[in-house]
């Protein structure tokens, strides 16, 4: 069997009782390394499992999956996954090519970013489409990600973005030699996405004719640090304040709420807050 199994968000012992039985009776098990990251590190959680663990990082998964699956048939074989299996199709394309080799697979779910930005208070039957907001060089400015926020905030819907990951990046130079060299690990904050984002809101001013609420930088945002983690932090501000917040330490997300709230998510959200979300 090739099982995928999520692993949750914050500690070693967030993973779910039959994860951690099948863990332990595997052959082999790999650590997926770059879509996210557990705040404990890789030697806590071998620890805790009582297993070495191969880490898998995106050159192995992308163009070496069938070292991965190699054996499944004959025995059980783990890829652990930050989070929920099905929180990137990175691990959707794995699956398939399991089935396309003919293997059993199964997946074991957890807690994911995606069900845990509920901490904040606003209703997950309220997010529209999710986003990414990459990271921005003096030469790549992308902002391809704006036109779902404005149409999520056009549908009265929050926005759930996902902040860049770069994790064992190559450098542009080592690209075109035969020995690979890498980027020091890098994680965006609220603070990097709310600069950019305050950049693409000056540049594509609001001509919306039927008066659709956009996004300005007086904006409500929220940001969110380290869930499911003991030190979570959670802040609500002004896109324009939340360019000067620091709330530490990987992994962060941003929320980009509704122009209107529903009165249960302003009582909840006001606990974070820095202005009247009541007004």
């Amino acid at each position: 069997m090739f099982y995928v199994i999520g692993l949750g968000l914050g500690d070693p012992d967030d993973i779910t009782v039959k994860g951690l039985n099948i863990i332990k009776q595997c052959e082999r098990v790999y650590l997926e390394s770059y879509t996210s990251i557990l705040c404990c590190g890789q030697e806590k959680l071998e620890e805790f499992y009582g297993r070495t663990l191969i880490l898998a990082d995106r050159e192995m998964v992308e163009q070496r999956a069938d070292e991965i699956l190699e054996g499944a048939d004959n025995h059980s074989v783990a890829f652990l996954v930050v989070g929920d299996p099905f929180g990137a199709t990175t691990h959707t394309d794995l699956l398939l090519r399991a089935k396309e080799k003919g293997l059993q697979t199964s997946v074991v779910h957890n807690a994911s970013i995606m069900n845990a930005v509920g901490c904040c208070g606003l209703q997950l039957y309220h997010f529209g489409e999710t986003v990414s907001i990459p990271s921005w060089d003096e030469n790549w400015k992308p902002d391809s990600f704006f036109g779902k926020i404005a149409a999520n905030l056009k549908q009265g819907l929050h926005t759930l973005c996902l902040l860049d990951i770069k994790v064992k990046e190559p450098t542009l130079e080592s690209l075109m030699k035969k020995k690979r060299e890498y980027m020091p690990p890098r994680f965006m904050s609220v603070s990097e996405a709310a600069t950019q984002l305050l950049e693409v809101v000056k540049q594509n001013p609001s001509t919306d004719k039927d008066d659709a609420p956009t996004l300005t930088e007086d904006s409500l945002v929220v940001g969110l640090a380290r869930v499911g983690h003991a030190t979570q932090k959670i802040c609500a501000c002004s896109l324009r304040e939340m360019k000067d917040t620091d709330l530490g330490s990987p992994l962060h997300s941003l929320i980009i709420p509704s122009a209107v709230l529903h009165p249960l998510e302003s009582e909840f959200l006001q606990q974070f807050a820095e202005l009247d979300l009541q007004k």
